[in-house]
């Protein structure tokens, strides 16, 4: 029995709610598990990203429609009256009444005539007197956090590194749904002949304005297109691109990729060496070591060997200063992705942000071992969180007079980003609003000596 979209929808935002699974996976699952069409799989992901994108938001709206506080209503519940809600205030293609009737025949599918009268009294009321406003919450932090749906605590934090101008801009950028954005495997093509053999197969693109060999999708399936599967194009967000650029491998070396998967970044940097060198990446989980063995066959690539092991254990498995140049993209609380993965505000917590910097640390210490006198450690995450990056490399510095920062960062980045590159440090701190790219940080460290020991460049 085929179920429809706000059904669906349903489900899948009580799986994410519950089990904190990741929304663009299950997502992806329910669209061809339920054969949607194109305009059905848009109108799910529409709803599903957008209540979670807007969650603290839609029940700031409902609280002034319901008596008994949220946390008391059945899951099920509470998740159809946010998404109806979602629907009624954020889109123009339906109107209410239908959203209304749809969301009373799923609760009279899923409960009793009780509840679906209640959802369909709630929903009516919401119809009648309209969703209350953000002026009159006297505290100013919390207004932003609701005007904007991003969990108080994290604003808070926000507000403290970076400014209440700069936290808004950034909470605001988060609700907008991203580009899809590609690089072009500069080994079979040039920008020109990509741009004009995707649009041949009915995909309009752009030059990036960030990186030389990117490009934006303006419309069309790029993922389906005989371009992005001959292996001409990889989907990579621009800003995870200026790793391969920080990093700058030559063809003769040998590359360290820590944490690799799913292989954007260890694909990128083999098409930068022109297929030449060595690779090892690296990653702890086996299937993940798969995906980046099937990017490496589907762009036609040989120079990157994949290891499946924990990057802590690197300094056992290979000999001390080995690798010319190391990259380690250290797993992070992702909050520069949100827009890619809305969960992510809600499923994290302020004690995750201390737990996965003791991770981050034990990673730098293992690959520092690693990497040759003279050699260039670059060091990234997709968060903006100061305690993940800044912080932790200056800690790593504090402890390693063996390593110092790299003069040469601007040198080697595309003109774009040099004016936010550090004038004191080389590390580079995108926020999502800078280039509606994903929020990511890179530190380029260069090692000068061994530990304890007399420099020798």
């Amino acid at each position: 029995m085929m179920r429809n979209v706000r059904e669906v929808a349903t489900d899948l935002l009580l799986k994410i709610d519950r089990s904190q699974a990741y929304s663009n996976l299950l997502l992806n699952q329910a669209i061809r598990k339920n054969k949607f069409s194109g305009k059905d799989a848009a109108l799910l992901t529409e709803i599903v990203y957008g209540t979670l994108q807007r969650k603290n938001t839609l029940d700031y709206y409902l609280k002034g429609f319901i008596k008994k506080p949220l946390n008391k209503l059945e899951d099920w519940v509470l998740v159809l009256l946010r998404l109806s809600v979602y629907q009624m205030v954020y889109l123009d293609r339906v109107p209410d009444h239908a959203i209304i009737n749809e969301a009373v025949v799923l609760a009279k599918k899923r409960g009793h005539k009780g509840i679906s009268g209640f959802v369909n009294g709630v929903l009516r009321n919401v119809q009648r007197k309209g969703i209350p406003g953000v002026a009159s919450i006297p505290d100013k932090r919390l207004q932003l956090a609701i005007e904007c749906s991003h969990p108080e605590w994290l604003v808070n934090r926000w507000i403290d590194q970076f400014g209440n101008e700069r936290t808004r801009e950034m909470c605001t950028v988060n609700n907008t749904p991203p580009k899809v954005t590609a690089r072009v495997n500069r080994l079979k093509l040039s920008i020109k002949d990509a741009i004009e053999r995707l649009k041949d197969e009915s995909v309009n693109a752009e030059p990036s304005k960030l990186v030389p060999e990117g490009i934006r999708i303006i419309s069309g399936n790029l993922p389906e297109s005989d371009v992005y599967k001959s292996g001409a194009l990889t989907i990579q967000d621009e800003s995870s691109m200026l790793v391969g650029y920080a990093l700058d491998p030559q063809p003769d070396e040998r590359i360290l990729d820590a944490c690799a998967a799913p292989g954007g970044k260890t694909t990128h940097l083999a098409e930068r060496m022109d297929n030449q060198g060595e690779i090892t990446a690296i990653d702890l989980h086996e299937h993940k070591v798969k995906l980046i063995e099937q990017q490496v066959e589907r762009l036609g690539l040989t120079n990157i060997e994949t290891i499946a092991m924990d990057t802590r254990k690197a300094a056992k498995l290979f000999k001390e200063e080995s690798f010319d140049r190391v990259l380690l993209d250290a797993p992070c609380t992702g909050f520069g992705v949100i827009r890619r993965k809305p969960d992510i505000k809600w499923g994290k917590k302020p004690e995750d942000i201390e737990r996965i910097q003791i991770v981050q640390e034990e990673l730098l210490e293992a690959v520092s071992r690693v990497l040759k006198i003279g050699g260039l450690l670059v060091y990234s995450t997709c968060t903006i969180e100061s305690e993940e990056n800044n912080i932790q490399v200056q800690r790593f510095l504090d402890r390693h007079p063996e390593f110092e920062w790299d003069e040469a960062l601007s040198l080697r980045m595309p003109a774009t980003v040099k004016p936010y590159i550090s004038e004191t440090k080389d590390e580079l701190q995108i926020l999502p609003q800078y280039f509606n790219s994903d929020g990511f940080y890179i530190a380029c460290l260069r090692k000068t000596s061994r530990k304890g020991g007399v420099g020798t460049c």
